[in-house]
């Protein structure tokens, strides 16, 4: 199925729930990029044992897929002195939840409790600062289908798939905090960005 051999599928058949494949990302390692950036395929991912963050949505897409749900990620871009967050989104009774794969502590799973795309981007704001503790999230996408991708066979590429996270920084981003906003952010409490710096993984 979608070019999986039989081992990926039995993988993948067994992450039947959103949490499922939450838990599972939480068993692979962090992708640090050992020698050379990757953007590597839900297949390769399955090989690796680790993963980034728009690797680990990429695999949860899939991984969603097999079940029956559209492949769906939305890209949350940051400020130019920080990072994008890619994560996987899914439908449960009309209410949104993503799926995360994060090093550190708040990024992470979202249940399915949010009304609306924004909603579910907006609880992320809050935590979403840079270790000096500048608050960094800016505009996010809407959801994109990554079926439109099948033809480049991006489930099952043993190549980077950089043509993904090439195209969700180009398509048009809704914007969440105008100048003013930033002008009058309060910055985190020492606690806070403490708290932002423990990592899961470390190199």
């Amino acid at each position: 199925m979608f070019g999986f051999g039989a081992e990926e599928m039995r993988v993948l058949k067994a992450l039947n729930t959103p949490a499922k494949i939450q838990d599972f990302l939480q068993t692979l390692r962090t992708n640090f990029d050992y020698d050379t950036d990757t953007c590597m395929s839900p297949r390769m991912v399955l090989q690796m044992r680790r993963a980034h963050c728009i690797e680990g949505a990429m695999l949860a897409a899939a991984a969603l897929r097999i079940h029956g749900h559209k492949p769906l990620v939305v890209d949350m871009d940051a400020a130019a002195f920080d990072e994008c967050h890619v994560v996987a989104v899914f439908r449960q009774n009309g209410y949104w939840g993503a799926i995360s794969k994060s090093n550190h502590a708040v990024l992470r799973y979202r249940e399915p409790v949010y009304k609306s795309i924004r909603e579910l981007v907006m609880s992320y704001f809050h935590e979403y600062f840079d270790n000096a503790g500048r608050r960094s999230l800016r505009s996010y996408s809407l959801p994109v289908n990554l079926s439109c991708f099948d033809s480049r066979g991006w489930m099952t590429a043993e190549k980077d798939i950089w043509y993904i996270p090439h195209y969700l920084a180009k398509i048009p981003h809704v914007p969440i905090v105008t100048r003013s906003h930033i002008a009058r952010f309060r910055k985190p409490d020492p606690i806070e960005i403490q708290v932002g710096k423990i990592v899961e993984w470390t190199r």
